[in-house]
């Protein structure tokens, strides 16, 4: 099989803007509690200490009297004492080193009050088994550890996304190149030996290994994965090419001008990196409220002290000072938003959504401006025939079945549009003879006849002019941004134009329905972006359904300049969520409130993003909208249950009530938070019946 090009016109590319360079790797200022950790260790950690929890809470005497049995072993004492120091010191380390940086940077939150908690019933249980006291904790304190391992590690999931950005953006480049030698012949080296100035041979089907300029031959490149648009570009000699595209159909030279941190794609890489820093992590509601319940905590235990010391009673003080400190870090709280969003992304997943950021749910419900990018999001990103007019009284259906018999044997994705358009119309003819005519189109015979397929290069070529009665019709389609080729009948030197054939990027069905439901569901404005002439934008925001002087068409905008939408629409007070599939949207869907990546998009969008629409639909923006909003509300009702437990557990622990004979002791204070812990699951539960499409929520 042999491919072939086609000229048709200008095409926007990636190349030329931005100097940024690619040092550094992605990540959030100010103070992360996670620094240093990942979810493998902290998956590690949660199922080595549940397994050593399960003999600890079984051999508990205190366990043993609620559920009315008995176990007895020599040594059976010693459980609890030696499993209970392994669980404190290997499953609570981790907090442990969070509560000393939380301390260093004066930010108390969730680390600090674990840490707390875990190292009082520690060394209040363990002077107990050396005889000083008579507070056995053992069991609260490995199901504490346990339990908040498994929220943590769930929390721990989606973290780290922008050094996989960064990943698959260096993936693009190729390891090799061939440099061109003095003696003509290409020579294998590595990409990072290329210097200004070099001359590569880039074969068919290989990458571009650095920005430059074509100085031999012609052939069309596929940069889709630096600019999101699906067309080939046709390059010859003088044309720019960028590091990272491929050529599809024939081999070119290019002569380096950028390598490096200098290239086109290391700019996009760098606005990747500032994107995410700027973006910032906003602070989970838990760890706000645990900052809080860390002050109460600490003052409340230290008055209980003092109080019951001065009262007279010295061994009461240290119960109940001992007892504040331990139920002050109920297990609910530790599981309170952790919890609902392991549920709300597996509930994701079922409607084809992938959650990929702990907080893009969270921030998805304020979200009043959907940015989408047009090809690929929008439309379905690949051409298919739209119109097909014919001349001298050839039918629709004759020049249909001719052009796709002599685009037969390409692989062009232009002549595998009509190819598959003859076919859903059963329309078949046989060709032979056929050939590639680079950079104009193909020529094959059809029935004993001559006939050529190509665009504006190979008009040109044949000195033939568009028939008037396509005039019109040609200058319709090119304004709604189609590509248009022509069928040419070849007699010897007499060459007539049977007809035309118009492909385009087809607008998705569902796109109009998904532009109805963001509305449906209060989105202030919807906005389209891309690098399409202002033409062909707004035929396509018409045919969605905008609405004018509401929502918003951003055109021929280059890569850098979608960044900067972003951030303009952000300087105007609206909270965005970006919606695209392409490498040059990465950094976009990095700075916007919520990236959100078309499924079968590029890996570098995907990994920007902090959602993926997996089944490809637009209508999957609404879902994560709808599912944001149930989500937050369990957040809410969850994180009011563990304060309400704090409200009313704190001041019995410290024996407000005494004086009326109301106390609370360490083994009830321990079923409450058991309790705590059920309710909190049981509510985050009720998302499963959370439905993602507004008529199924009718």
């Amino acid at each position: 099989m042999s491919r072939h090009s086609h000229q048709h016109g200008d095409h926007p590319t990636a190349a030329g803007h931005g100097r940024h360079g690619t040092s550094g790797h992605g990540g959030h200022g100010g103070h992360d509690k996670h620094a240093g950790h990942d979810p493998e260790a902290f998956r590690r950690k949660f199922w080595l200490s549940l397994a050593l929890t399960v003999p600890i809470v079984v051999t508990s005497h205190m366990v043993m009297e609620w559920f009315g049995y008995h176990v007895d072993f020599p040594g059976m004492d010693l459980v609890g004492p030696v499993l209970g120091t392994v669980v404190f010191g290997y499953g609570g380390w981790p907090f442990l080193q969070g509560a000393v940086r939380e301390v260093r940077d004066r930010a108390p939150g969730m680390m600090l009050l674990i840490a707390m908690a875990i190292t009082v019933a520690y060394v209040a249980s363990l002077a107990t088994a050396l005889g000083a006291f008579d507070l056995d904790f053992w069991w609260e304190l490995a199901a504490l550890v346990s339990i908040m391992l498994l929220g943590h590690w769930q929390e721990m999931k989606a973290i780290g996304q922008a050094q996989g950005a960064l990943a698959a953006l260096a993936a693009l480049l190729p390891d090799d190149a061939e440099r061109i030698g003095e003696d003509g012949q290409p020579q294998a080296v590595s990409v990072t030996d290329l210097r200004v100035g070099d001359v590569v041979l880039v074969r068919p089907g290989g990458r571009v290994p650095a920005d430059g300029q074509v100085v031999d031959g012609d052939a069309e490149l596929d940069e889709s994965m630096i600019t999101g648009e699906s067309r080939p570009v046709a390059r010859g000699v003088g044309d720019r090419v960028v590091a990272g595209t491929v050529a599809t159909d024939a081999a070119i030279r290019v002569r380096v001008n950028a390598v490096g941190d200098d290239t086109a794609l290391a700019g996009i890489q760098r606005l990747v990196t500032q994107a995410q820093q700027s973006s910032g992590r906003a602070q989970v509601l838990a760890d706000r409220f645990a900052a809080w319940l860390f002050y109460i905590a600490t003052a409340t235990a230290a008055v209980t002290l003092v109080v019951w010391t001065v009262v007279g009673n010295l061994g009461e003080a240290v119960v109940r000072t001992v007892t504040v400190l331990v139920i002050a870090c109920p297990h609910a709280l530790g599981l309170a938003i952790p919890l609902v969003i392991a549920l709300s992304t597996a509930v994701a997943a079922k409607g084809g959504i992938l959650v990929k950021d702990r907080l893009a749910l969270e921030r998805m419900r304020t979200v009043d401006a959907v940015l989408f990018d047009k090809t690929g999001t929008l439309t379905r990103g690949e051409h298919a025939v739209t119109g097909v007019a014919g001349v001298d009284g050839a039918t629709d259906d004759e020049v249909l079945a001719i052009a796709a018999a002599v685009e037969g044997d390409s692989e062009h994705p232009l002549a595998r549009a009509i190819v598959s358009a003859a076919r859903a119309r059963q329309l078949s003819r046989r060709a032979s003879g056929f050939r590639s005519l680079t950079g104009r189109g193909v020529r094959a015979e059809v029935d004993g006849v001559s006939y050529a397929v190509g665009g504006p290069a190979l008009l040109r070529e044949q000195g033939v002019a568009i028939p008037e009665e396509l005039t019109s019709r040609q200058r319709e389609w090119s304004d709604r941004g189609a590509a248009v080729l022509h069928l040419l009948r070849l007699h010897g030197d007499r060459v007539t134009v049977v007809g035309a054939l118009a492909l385009a990027d087809e607008v998705r069905p569902e796109a109009r329905q998904a532009i109805a439901d963001l509305r449906d569901q209060g989105v202030r404005k919807v906005v389209m972006i891309t690098g399409d002439a202002r033409s062909v934008a707004e035929s396509v925001a018409a045919d969605l359904g905008f609405r004018p002087g509401e929502d918003e068409v951003y055109a021929e905008v280059l890569p850098a300049d979608k960044d900067d939408a972003v951030a303009g629409l952000q300087k105007r007070g609206l909270r965005v969520a970006m919606v695209g599939d392409g490498v040059n949207d990465a950094p976009a869907l990095a700075r916007a409130d919520v990236g959100i990546a078309i499924g079968a998009g590029t890996d570098v969008a995907i990994e920007s993003a902090g959602v993926v629409l997996a089944s490809s639909d637009p209508r999957g923006v609404t879902g994560v909208i709808m599912l944001s909003r149930a989500s937050y509300r369990k957040m809410i009702q969850n994180l009011a249950w563990a304060a309400g437990y704090n409200i009313v557990a704190l001041p019995l622990a410290a024996g407000a009530l005494a004086w009326a004979g109301v106390t609370l002791s360490p083994a009830v204070g321990a079923v409450l938070m058991s309790a705590s812990t059920i309710v909190v699951a049981l509510n985050a539960q009720l998302l499963r019946r959370v439905r993602l499409r507004p008529e199924e929520a009718r």
